[in-house]
């Protein structure tokens, strides 16, 4: 840190986007192109903001990046314009840092001492230092394949090719198992591929890590359920141990809802996967919001998503709802304490696109046209509160009811589990009332061999937190089929962000 007072001298900058009607026309990254030099040097005086705090909380586990990132350390060496240790320091705790530094919500900037003051110019840009790093080992080729000079004669099974399955792929690669990825999909990714949307995370940034994990050696296997169309028993018999990352797709519906049946009303995944697949060059969606009244109900990252793809497919209007009410613009310290993870309003470059917010309402009903398609939404105003045991409940505050139009309404409500496969049943295993798969303190679920991890183990979260379990599950399979691992392992399965109770 050559000078403590850089936070003092320079404010935080977000890297600067191209105009809302410009990426509107197109599925590119929001992002605006700006020649090398300039960014380098912009990224250069972020990084000098870092303070190099003696504790320094934004890689601590529990309240900031729950990969250990050594954030002070290659904030330092940006500083200085060593890129090339930069990344070495980067890639040395996180296999994916171009996936984090475009898509993960960024815990480490929330834990951030420049956090605690409002005075303080804002958190230090970690999360655009992080993809500038990315990004410039890619461009000058820093990033190389890494294979295994040895052999352990092991095979290991990765159910799943998301971010805790890749991760996982990629550190038993190098340790010398040969290590084979199952994909239901036809194409490989999980959520990376079918849920995040084009504009957030051009697919050509995942395809050049994959092409890394393939040189190394990890062998993959698309159009492939685990389970049926290879039978648990030949899984068992080929593999020396099997690591389960398949996700936690089981979208939250509400059947309850009257005119939930009718056309027009659909889960969100519902409406991503295929606008990501007309990405691919598989052609058009085959649920589009081009010339309709769309409403998204839910208020996070993947109604966001819904938002940002029915204004680039032509949506006349766009509504997202949300049950609770609109949170400040500045941390809460009552509510929400540095260096916890702030209540505080997230807009995304979605919202800069249009469309309307709406805080504190939910859906009474879905309105039927006479066809049995929907024609509109009856909103009333809520407040989500908590009953003797814990549970949440939406309890109406008004008689008034609210009729939006509505030719498309799309469930952004979040994920109850893992979806109920037959591969779980073969092998004997059954979910949490949470929806999700138990684990021991090795990562071992109750079948001897198969190990859990990611969304799976944890419920839905975040990509960070995903890689976190990846690279956590790979030490401990390494340690049962070999006895003893140098692999790190980041996080504990019992592990939870810092949190108010």
């Amino acid at each position: 840190m050559a000078d403590p007072n850089g936070f003092l001298k320079h404010s935080r900058a977000e890297a600067a986007k191209r105009p809302a009607d410009d990426r509107l026309g197109d599925w590119a990254e929001v992002y605006a192109a700006i020649e090398q030099p300039e960014r380098d040097e912009q990224v250069r005086t972020q990084a000098s903001r870092c303070m190099d705090c003696g504790i320094p909380f934004c890689h601590s586990g529990s309240a900031g990046c729950p990969l250990g990132n050594l954030i002070p350390e290659w904030n330092d060496l940006v500083r200085r314009g060593d890129w090339e240790q930069a990344s070495e320091r980067l890639h040395a705790t996180n296999n994916f840092p171009e996936f984090t530094g475009r898509l993960c919500p960024a815990p480490c900037e929330a834990a951030c001492v420049l956090s605690i003051s409002h005075d303080s110019g804002g958190a230090v840009a970690i999360k655009r230092v992080e993809q500038a790093i990315a990004d410039v080992a890619w461009e000058s080729g820093t990033v190389q394949t890494l294979p295994s000079g040895v052999s352990s004669g092991k095979k290991v099974a990765v159910v799943g090719s998301g971010p805790a399955g890749l991760a996982a792929a990629q550190q038993l690669t190098r340790a010398g198992h040969e290590v084979t990825v199952f994909e239901r999909d036809d194409r490989l990714g999980g959520l990376l591929r079918y849920g995040i949307p084009e504009f957030k995370m051009e697919k050509k940034v995942l395809d050049r890590r994959l092409a890394q994990l393939r040189a190394e050696g990890t062998r993959f296997v698309t159009n492939c359920e685990v389970g049926v169309d290879l039978p648990v028993d030949k899984l068992r018999e080929e593999f020396d141990a099997v690591v389960l990352a398949v996700g936690a797709l089981r979208g939250r519906d509400t059947p309850e809802t009257p005119g939930r049946e009718l056309r027009g009303v659909h889960l969100a995944m519902e409406h991503l996967v295929p606008a990501n697949k007309f990405c691919e060059g598989d052609g058009p969606a085959a649920i589009d919001a081009a010339g309709k009244n769309v409403v998204i109900i839910g208020g996070g990252d993947t109604g966001a998503d819904c938002l940002g793809t029915a204004h680039r497919q032509g949506a006349t209007r766009v509504y997202q709802l949300d049950q609770y009410p609109q949170p400040p613009t500045v941390r809460d310290d009552d509510r929400s304490p540095w260096p916890t993870w702030p209540w505080v309003l997230r807009s995304y470059a979605a919202h800069e696109e249009g469309g309307e917010r709406l805080f504190a309402v939910a859906v009474e009903s879905f309105v039927d046209d006479g066809t049995g398609q929907v024609k509109a939404v009856r909103l009333r105003k809520v407040r989500v509160e908590r009953d003797a045991s814990g549970r949440r409940q939406v309890v109406p505050q008004s008689e008034e009811v609210e009729e939006i139009p509505c030719d498309l309404a799309l469930l952004a409500i979040g994920f109850e589990g893992v979806e109920h496969m037959r591969l779980l049943d073969d092998l004997g295993l059954t979910l949490t009332p949470r929806g999700t798969l138990s684990c021991g303190t090795d990562w071992q679920t109750s079948t001897p061999g198969v190990f859990v991890c990611g969304d799976a183990h944890r419920g839905a979260s975040l990509v960070v937190w995903a890689i976190a379990e990846g690279r956590s599950v790979a030490s401990a399979v390494d340690t049962f089929l070999t006895g003893a691992s140098d692999l790190p392992s980041p996080v504990h399965p019992t592990a939870i962000p810092l949190s108010v109770v």
